[in-house]
Formats: C-alpha cells, structure tokens, sequence
C-alpha cells in the first residue's frame, strides 16, 4: 500500500504541473491554437503544421489527458486495495469527478470560444467556474493522499481524542468559512488575471488609472477587488495558521505553520506580480503559491478533525 499511497502525491504534484502550464496558455493567449475543435486539435489528432499557440495548446490537452488517465489509475487502484468505508475510496471517486467536471469546463471554454482574445463576462464566469473546480479537484486529491498516508479508516467514537483538541462542530465551521474565503479570493484573482491578460498596461501608474477609469473595461475595474479580499483572507489565514501550530502538535502543527508561511509569502507574490505589471512567469508562480497554499489548509482541516478521533494505523 505504500507505492499507492506515494502514487497518489505523485497524481497531486503532477495536476499541480498541469495547472501551471494551463496558467500559462492563458496568459499567452494560445487558448485558441487549436480553433473551436475538442477533443481535436483544428480537426486533427495530431496538428500536422502547427504555429506555436497551437503547440501551446495542444501540449496542455497532452498533459491534461494524462492528468485524467493518472486519476482513473488512483481511482481503480484506491478502490481495489483499500477496504470498505476506508476514507481514501471517498477521495478517490470525488477526484475523479471533479477531473471529469474539469475536463467538461475546459472543453466548454474552446468550444464557446472562450479563450485568446474573448472579453465577455461570460468568460470570467466561466474562468471563476474553472478555478472553483480545479481547487475542489486538488482538494479531493490531497485528502485521497492523506488518507492512504496516515489511515482513513471511517472513525467513530471519541476513544483516545486529544483533550486540547477544539470542539468538532466549531472547527468544521471556521474551516468551512476559511474555504468559501480562499475560493472567494482565488476566484477574484482569476478575474484579475484575465483582466491582466486581455488589458496589459505600459506602467504601474497606468495600471492604477484604467483600475480606478469608469471607463475602463469591466474586467480591468474587477482587478483592484482582488487585493483588497486577498490582504483580508491572508491575515486571518496566518492567524489561524500560527494559533494551529501553538495549540497542536505533529502533522497538524506542521501544517499550521506552513499555511501561515504560505498566506505571507502569497502577499509577498501578489505585491511583486503587480509591480512586475503581471509577467506570465509571475503569473504561474502565483497561481502555484496560491495551490500550495489552499491544499495546505485542506490538510490542516483534516489533520485538526482527525486530532479527535482515535488513532487508526496508516495504511502500508
């Protein structure tokens, strides 16, 4: 069991490398190297001439097939060698529908054309559709690797909790609170970052001004909300982390400390993205820091839930 559970981090780590590259057709706006044809790249199964976007591409739909083939492996495998009511069969089969939801969208925005040089709100709806999947997918990859690692046999009774754990019911509910807020703020930087994309400025003190135009395209007035929800959701994701990583110990104490250091060093990336004017490098960076950062609070989630059940051994 323990290639399957080193497989699964290695299906995490690799999505996280899909989902960069997928930063990275966007902002060079090569979504539309391969026209308004899926699964077929401008009708073809393999581009014969090919321009650069369309290499662009088409290497994403590469990497994104193999994303999906490397899930469905997780998912047989997950299913086959864990045991009814084992925690990672739950993880499995919601990474495996979010992989395919996630597939649907990305097909949806070349078909509909929602890609290079398209700035409708439509777009950005979509885009925040794309981003909520994509962090559900992660989500649901993380705790399937989790549980294989540390043991995800379904756990009832309080036998052996730990005693300075926090009551169950208000760690879901400041945990749940923390996801809708991260998605809000992934949400709003994917905005920004398609405003960045389609609306490049020469200066920071030109960036400023279309910010605050009436004037200026929607997309472009969107950006300045980004900061203003991120700086918020960054200083209570420290003190979060910071108070997990005093109050427990372990895996969980780790993961504290690490959401604290990712939600500073996410302020850090941001505040260099802007005054670098977006470059599509800062861009991938800031969309992986954010990635990191969000799986990171998953894991303290279930690290913090599982203080107060009783120890089950890790899968091996």
């Amino acid at each position: 069991m323990r290639k399957l559970a080193q497989f699964s981090w290695s299906v995490l780590v690799y999505n996280l490398a899909v989902i960069a590259w997928g930063a990275y057709v966007r902002a060079t706006r090569s979504g539309a190297g391969c026209g308004a044809h899926w699964p077929l790249c401008n009708g073809e199964v393999i581009p014969q001439a090919p321009s650069v976007e369309m290499l662009v591409e088409f290497s994403h739909r590469v990497s994104s097939g193999l994303a999906l083939v490397a899930v469905v492996a997780l998912f047989a495998w997950t299913w086959r060698a864990c045991p009814r009511g084992h925690r990672a069969r739950r993880g499995a089969a919601w990474s495996m529908a979010f992989m395919l939801t996630e597939a649907g969208v990305g097909a949806a925005l070349v078909l509909f054309q929602l890609v290079a040089e398209n700035q409708s709100m439509a777009r950005a709806l979509f885009m925040s559709a794309h981003l909520t999947n994509t962090f559900l997918l992660l989500a649901s990859l993380a705790l399937t690797a989790w549980w294989l690692t540390e043991g995800g046999t379904a756990r009832t009774g309080w036998v052996g909790a730990d005693a300075t754990a926090p009551a169950a019911g208000a760690t879901a509910v400041r945990f749940g609170v923390g996801a809708v807020a991260i998605l809000a703020a992934g949400i709003s930087g994917a905005v920004a970052a398609l405003g960045d994309t389609l609306f490049p400025s020469g200066s920071l003190a030109q960036a400023l001004g279309a910010d605050l135009s009436a004037t200026s395209h929607t997309l472009i007035r969107l950006r300045l909300f980004h900061p203003a929800i991120t700086l918020v959701v960054a200083a209570a994701l420290v003190i979060m982390g910071i108070r997990s990583g005093f109050e427990s110990h372990g895996a969980a104490r780790r993961l504290g400390f690490a959401l604290a250091g990712l939600a500073v060093m996410q302020v850090l990336v941001g505040f260099t993205n802007v005054m670098l004017l977006a470059p599509v490098w800062m861009q991938m960076t800031h969309l992986l820091v954010a990635d990191a950062l969000w799986i990171a609070f998953v894991l303290l989630g279930a690290s913090m839930r599982d203080r107060r059940q009783t120890p089950v051994p890790a899968v091996r």
